[in-house]
């Protein structure tokens, strides 16, 4: 009896995404991955980007969804809808990743294969381990703001992880499922830490993949002062706040 490959579903929130949304999906359809699945999570973008995600669904309706939220209430909200539904949908694996074309989809089989074949509860795409990189056209101050936000992260948490807070990751059911997602607080892109945070802190394992992170082409960061003071704030909270019994 011919066994079934796992369902693999790529979670990618959008906004304002409706020029490298096409793109992605393209090529996400084209990796050499099975049973691979795309997920959309628009947050009402007025460039009509949920419009293009209703497109590419009618067209592959098999493996594309498209989930709708009426307002925009941040990065992390829109990852654990979209996590949700996936696990809801019997997901058997996660893959968080953004819709600018700054993570790889070419990374993604080799990110499933070692989550699937080692023992990793999740694997991250990383920019800060052998073989990995960023974009060469990163001015010198993103690329110093990244590697101190690393620091930061690590020196506050300990996690031992070399890029803390990436956003491409590959997750099994189980481990989501674990971590306890409905009560998760993080909302920017702490919303990574914390995620990580909460699977160290089960005693689970992560594991880093090499990727080269590029530079989005089209669009614009949504990197906000609130987005930035709640990311240096977290660890603090996640360290020295009131402990979650349920992530420990």
């Amino acid at each position: 009896m011919a066994v079934s490959s796992p369902k693999v579903v790529v979670v990618v929130p959008t906004y304002n995404e409706q020029d490298n949304l096409p793109v992605l999906a393209g090529l996400l359809a084209n990796l050499p991955a099975p049973n691979l699945h795309l997920l959309v999570i628009d947050d009402n973008s007025p460039d009509g980007t949920g419009e293009v995600a209703d497109r590419l669904a009618a067209e592959a309706p098999d493996t594309v969804g498209v989930l709708h939220r009426t307002a925009k209430d941040g990065l992390g909200r829109a990852y654990l809808a979209g996590m949700a539904r996936a696990l809801d949908e019997g997901a058997d694996v996660v893959v968080q990743m953004d819709a600018d074309l700054s993570h790889p989809a070419s990374a993604i089989p080799a990110m499933v294969d070692t989550l699937l074949t080692k023992k990793a509860a999740v694997v991250l795409g990383s920019r800060y381990v052998a073989g990995g990189s960023t974009a060469t056209e990163w001015p010198w101050h993103r690329k110093a703001l990244s590697t101190w936000a690393n620091l930061y992260v690590n020196g506050i948490l300990r996690l031992g992880v070399k890029d803390s807070t990436a956003g491409f990751k590959a997750w099994r059911a189980e481990t989501l499922r674990a971590i306890d997602l409905p009560s998760i607080h993080s909302n920017g892109y702490s919303f990574q830490v914390e995620m990580n945070y909460r699977t160290i802190k089960r005693g689970l394992a992560i594991l880093e993949v090499p990727i080269r992170f590029e530079e989005r082409v089209k669009g614009a960061s949504k990197m906000s002062l609130r987005v930035q003071l709640e990311s240096a704030l977290t660890p603090w909270k996640l360290r020295f706040g009131r402990r979650d019994r349920r992530c420990l």
